[in-house]
């Protein structure tokens, strides 16, 4: 009880926003991001708050956030994403829950509708689960002291939580999904030697499933097996219909 209770205002704390947190804008514009985003992309999101740093922090990657979206609820409407927040735990939230946040796109290819149904019902199957608490704990500990760790380490890490499964944490569960329809995000591949039947030595990839309390938001982006999409490209893009400011090139260097 007493740690669930410190768990809970750590989680709130950790949850604000950093005002010191310098960064760019989004990339594109959110209207071409809606327009772009089909059912079963997986939404990644440069957060900004103190528990966004740690979880940067600990995978190098500029990834600290991913939901899983479900497509808009009617034609022209906002897309909405199964999506894990640490005070609220699983929800389901509009596109503009990350309204001014630098986003990816990242495409699961080749996926059925039905297989695409099934990831999103594991999803929505959890709504209402806590977030995984134990996880805040142990993040905000290397938020404090950012000691020199080693990647493996690191992920790691990440994978401290309590295990319970009416708990959980954003990628984890993204990982749990697409484990119900055996999409790979980034497995360990074994290649081994084999003969063809022309009688040819080949190598052969034997892929073994992660445990998928190892997944981070930036797997995601690294994987070979997700297609990262671009709205601005998406929309048709033609660099010679672009307008320049010469304002700087006018004034010269400085």
């Amino acid at each position: 009880m007493a740690l669930g209770m410190v768990g809970r205002r750590l989680a709130r704390f950790l949850a604000q926003p950093r005002p010191e947190y310098g960064r760019g804008g989004p990339t594109s514009r959110m209207e071409l991001v809606a327009a772009t985003l089909r059912r079963g992309d997986v939404l990644l999101v440069e957060g900004t708050s103190r528990f966004s740093s740690a979880i940067k922090y600990l995978t190098q990657s500029t990834w600290s956030h991913a939901a899983l979206c479900l497509g808009a609820p009617e034609e022209g409407g906002e897309p909405r994403f199964v999506d894990v927040d640490v005070d609220v735990g699983v929800r389901t939230v509009p596109l503009s829950e990350f309204a001014g946040l630098h986003l990816r796109i990242c495409r699961p290819v080749g996926l059925s509708a039905a297989e695409i149904d099934a990831v999103a019902g594991h999803m929505l199957e959890r709504l209402g689960h806590s977030y995984d608490l134990k996880n805040i704990l142990d993040l905000a500990r290397y938020l404090v002291r950012q000691p020199p760790l080693p990647d493996p380490l690191k992920r790691r890490m990440l994978a401290l939580g309590s295990g319970e499964p009416t708990r959980a944490i954003c990628s984890t569960l993204l990982a749990q999904a697409f484990g119900v329809v055996r999409y790979p995000i980034l497995p360990e591949i074994e290649l081994l030697d084999a003969d063809t039947a022309s009688g040819r030595r080949a190598r052969a990839e034997i892929l073994h499933i992660r445990h998928h309390s190892l997944y981070t938001p930036r797997d995601f982006d690294v994987s070979p097996f997700f297609q990262v999409v671009k709205p601005r490209l998406e929309a048709g893009f033609d660099f010679h219909a672009l307008v320049w400011s010469d304002v700087e090139a006018e004034r010269g260097p400085l």
